[in-house]
């Protein structure tokens, strides 16, 4: 039986579409706090935990969906070493493009804390770093943990310069609504190509699972999954105007 290619995974997309679910959440309660609407902490206690474990989900299947499309060129006939580097630079490249968009605009309606280096800086450029590690295996797996560990005691420190942000050295003064450093995170990315080698070898599911895609509920959230960079652009405007005409909060404060 000839192999399909163009499959995709059901539970890869459900389980990024559920993230979005998770994500527009915390952004609503972020903008009601944001808009003091509600006085909620929405930076510490367990909406952090939520936000950061939403973001590590997203992050890690980033990386099992990098594995899959690197896998899915190479057993092509047209693949090529050249081919693959060049499709993600260009796509890592895009990404990081729509990040400089969201800097900008943030820049223009919350100045005091406008994103420098957020959650699609940080992703083109990590499409871009995941490369050379795409054949590794086990390294993967040591250099996602050593990141990560790295990062966390990184985020311990604080640092009188800012050029090394993007990295994970915090600046004294960073005062930003969305940071997201390659240390740690690109180590989620690389246990994501790790576990993507293991569990999805050569584009075939290594392990059982009942066929639940054509479930309701699987088939919508898949369809977010499938479309999580459109919703990301769109929703937090999407939010804050349906607030707007809801009379809960006044965007002339951003004037």
């Amino acid at each position: 039986m000839e192999q399909n290619l163009y499959e995709r995974f059901w539970e890869v997309d459900s389980l990024r579409g559920f993230a979005v679910v998770c994500m527009i959440c915390y952004h609503f309660l972020f903008d009601l706090a944001f808009f003091g609407v509600l006085s909620i902490d929405v930076s510490s206690g367990t909406l952090w935990f939520f936000a950061r474990i939403t973001a590590s989900t997203f992050i890690f299947l980033m990386g099992i969906s990098l594995t899959l499309s690197s896998s899915r060129i190479k057993l092509s006939r047209s693949y090529l070493h050249k081919s693959l580097f060049k499709k993600y630079f260009i796509r890592g490249c895009r990404i990081f493009l729509l990040g400089l968009f969201i800097t900008m605009i943030t820049w223009i309606f919350i100045p005091q804390e406008f994103i420098i280096f957020g959650i699609l800086h940080f992703i083109g450029i990590s499409i871009i770093l995941a490369y050379p590690f795409l054949k590794r295996k086990y390294l993967n797996l040591a250099a996602g943990i050593i990141i990560i560990c790295i990062g966390i005691y990184l985020q311990t420190l604080s640092f009188n310069f800012n050029w090394l942000m993007w990295l994970g050295f915090v600046p004294n003064s960073l005062t930003t609504v969305d940071y997201f450093p390659i240390f740690p995170w690109f180590g989620i990315v690389l246990l994501g190509i790790f576990f993507g080698g293991v569990l999805y070898k050569n584009y075939k599911r290594q392990f059982e699972l009942p066929d639940l895609s054509n479930n309701y509920i699987i088939k919508a959230s898949s369809f977010l999954g499938r479309h999580s960079l459109v919703i990301y652009l769109i929703h937090q405007p999407m939010i804050i105007i349906a607030l707007y005409f809801l009379g809960v909060v006044n965007i002339n404060n951003f004037f």
